[in-house]
């Protein structure tokens, strides 16, 4: 009897999600659970590996691992399309300056706390500091060199120039991608509701009179304020 059980095939591993072509399984899923939990308490490197290593799990078309411990990245970066084959620890950040040099993006903190990194990913503002490039396959990015061009500035970046909302000009780009987002999320019309939306991005300088001033302006020629 339990010679022939020995011989009867194993079940099949339930498929716990089928979503197009991601079929995720109970031993799959397990791992996968695992891995982010381990990864939890060991710090940014080994997370950003087992995030790799959870998406070549479950075949979710996301970014793909390369066999020498990198992974390839495609998406798209001020309208241009861009396949990127990185360290899976890369921050987008890191990314845009190092590998595509698009320095109009700072490193300020590289905490999340100052909002000099902000970019824009599929039309909403992120702090590219705090976002692993493994994470944003087929996504859109935009960044302050995407946003306008000389002679065809946007109405927030020709704003901040009219009203000098600027001094050492280091946050600058980030304040302009955050306040181009703002143009096109839920804001109150007073200034305090403008502030509270800004609150993520720190002037050291202390223009923030003449940034709140820029804001409004074009808030107010689009009817927003």
């Amino acid at each position: 009897m339990s010679d022939e059980k020995s011989r009867e095939p194993a079940p099949q591993d339930p498929v716990v999600r089928d979503h197009g072509n991601l079929k995720l399984g109970r031993r799959h899923f397990l791992q996968l659970v695992g891995m982010t939990s381990a990864a939890s308490g060991l710090g940014l490197p080994a997370a950003a590996y087992a995030a790799a290593g959870a998406l070549h799990v479950a075949g979710a078309g996301q970014a793909t691992p390369d066999g020498d411990d990198t992974v390839t990245v495609n998406l798209k970066i001020n309208g241009q399309p861009r396949t990127l084959r990185v360290d899976p620890r890369t921050t987008l950040l890191d990314a845009l300056r190092e590998q595509l040099a698009l320095t109009g993006t700072k490193k300020g903190c590289d905490h999340g706390q100052c909002g000099a990194c902000t970019v824009h990913v599929n039309g909403r503002r992120v702090n590219a500091c705090l976002s692993l490039l493994a994470m944003h396959e087929g996504d859109e990015v935009t960044t302050v060199e995407g946003l306008g061009r000389p002679g065809a500035l946007h109405p927030v970046q020709q704003a901040f120039l009219d009203h000098d909302g600027y001094q050492c000009g280091y946050c600058t780009s980030g304040q302009i991608m955050s306040a181009a987002a703002l143009l096109k999320e839920p804001c109150g019309p007073a200034d305090a509701d403008v502030k509270e939306a800004m609150s993520g991005n720190i002037c050291r300088c202390g223009a923030y009179s003449n940034i709140l001033a820029a804001i409004q302006q074009v808030r107010k020629a689009q009817g927003g304020a």
